[in-house]
């Protein structure tokens, strides 16, 4: 009876972390995403506490690099052999965050979380809150530059000094394009009643 119950507390929690994908409606509104998914609001508010990273902002990164699919993996690349054969992925990139094999070996490493999954939410959050962190306070970003972390969470700290990215229209545009959608997730998180603490219940 109790292992029975820890199985089923155990595939409850895993359900929590990694739900399914959201609609594009809920996608579109932060409020409406995280008052159907307190899990996933929890995880970020943990996130932005320990490093700093505002809940918009890793929404935002979610939503560019895996539209909040799990499991998500980079593309293939070119087909070999007169197109007969799949190529290879193009990087290791997997999960709701898009983190390549080495760098999540690095978080996992540095912040102890050896039991950390690409495709659990809740590491998910942590790690982009992680990169945040260390890749802004080797940048020297500010908090709220939301292009410039997104360069370089694209680019790494070192690519983001470098200017690797100076030459990419395409990467200056996504980044514009994620900061636009931070700022409005910030917005609706910050407006939205349902996820305002409740004294007593009746507030």
């Amino acid at each position: 009876m109790i292992l029975s119950l820890a199985i089923s507390l155990s595939l409850a929690a895993a359900g929590c972390a990694t739900a399914p994908q959201p609609p594009a409606e809920q996608i579109a509104d932060a409020c409406k995403l995280l008052k159907d998914n307190k899990s996933w609001y929890n995880a970020l508010r943990n996130s932005a506490k320990e490093w700093g990273a505002p809940m918009g902002y890793q929404l935002a990164v979610i939503k560019q690099e895996s539209s909040f699919n799990a499991k998500a993996k980079a593309p293939y690349g070119d087909r070999k052999w007169f197109g007969l054969i799949q190529g290879d992925r193009l990087s290791s990139a997997y999960g709701y965050a898009q983190a390549l094999d080495i760098t999540w070996d690095t978080y996992r490493k540095e912040t102890g979380r050896g039991g950390a999954d690409r495709h659990n939410f809740n590491d998910s959050a942590d790690f982009i809150g992680w990169y945040f962190s260390s890749a802004g306070k080797r940048a020297k970003l500010g908090q709220y530059d939301y292009k410039a972390h997104y360069l370089a969470y694209h680019e790494g700290a070192s690519g983001y000094l470098q200017g690797t990215w100076r030459n990419k229209k395409w990467l200056v545009d996504t980044a514009n394009k994620v900061s636009s959608q931070a700022a409005r997730y910030e917005t609706q998180i910050g407006n939205c009643k349902a996820l305002k603490p409740k004294f007593l219940g009746i507030f």
